[in-house]
């Protein structure tokens, strides 16, 4: 089972802001895989359902961004759902409008959520999808610009980021992450650098004399 949770503020004037991109992909999953997303849990509204036969729980935290920690912990310990089955949907100002990149155990993303995340957790491993939306302008606080709403302009291109971020979940549910990433990511999957181990030469000459 994969808990699957967009990043988001409750709330109607909350809706169209930049921070709430992750309720959007959210509502589109729920929305193409016939999934209710209204079960009221602690802090959380969820909808349960499948992928390709694959279960699915759709999360919706209320307890604003900067506690979501404790939402997605009670919704995964009610769920018994591992760590390394959750992936987040979260805004990324670091990334233009419409990029997208997946991360894993290694990330340079500095996020409160996912830092509330990964405290409740106690892990960061489990998979961020960052949704591009375009850097902060000067003289506006990044706390200000992520609770704007997207502009009309911006709005004429948001179905299609809201696609291809829904795309790359639906993958993270049926495929490794390291497939994913590479499909995504212009640098694909981290490679892990594996332990050289010093090959030790033996003398046998010596054994033979010391023997």
């Amino acid at each position: 089972m994969k808990l699957i949770v967009g990043f988001g503020n409750p709330g109607e004037r909350f809706a169209n802001n930049r921070q709430n991109i992750g309720f959007k992909v959210i509502d589109i999953l729920a929305n193409n895989e016939n999934i209710e997303v209204r079960i009221k849990k602690k802090k959380s509204i969820i909808g349960r359902g499948k992928i390709l036969k694959n279960d699915i729980v759709l999360l919706k935290p209320q307890t604003f961004i900067t506690l979501i920690g404790e939402s997605v912990l009670y919704i995964a310990s009610f769920l018994r759902i591992n760590v390394k089955d959750i992936i987040c949907i979260v805004e990324d100002p670091s990334l233009e409008l419409g990029e997208l990149r997946v991360d894993y155990i290694e990330s340079n993303l500095n996020h409160i959520g996912v830092e509330s995340m990964a405290v409740a957790l106690k892990s960061g491993k489990f998979a961020k999808v960052r949704v591009g939306v375009s850097a902060c302008p000067e003289g506006v606080s990044m706390d200000d610009y992520l609770l704007q709403d997207f502009t009309l302009e911006e709005n004429l291109l948001l179905i299609d980021i809201l696609n291809k971020a829904e795309q790359a979940v639906r993958m993270l549910v049926t495929n490794k992450i390291e497939d994913v990433q590479d499909r995504y990511n212009p640098e694909g999957a981290p490679k892990i650098k594996k332990r050289q181990v010093k090959a030790t030469h033996i003398d046998h000459r010596k054994a033979q004399v010391n023997g």
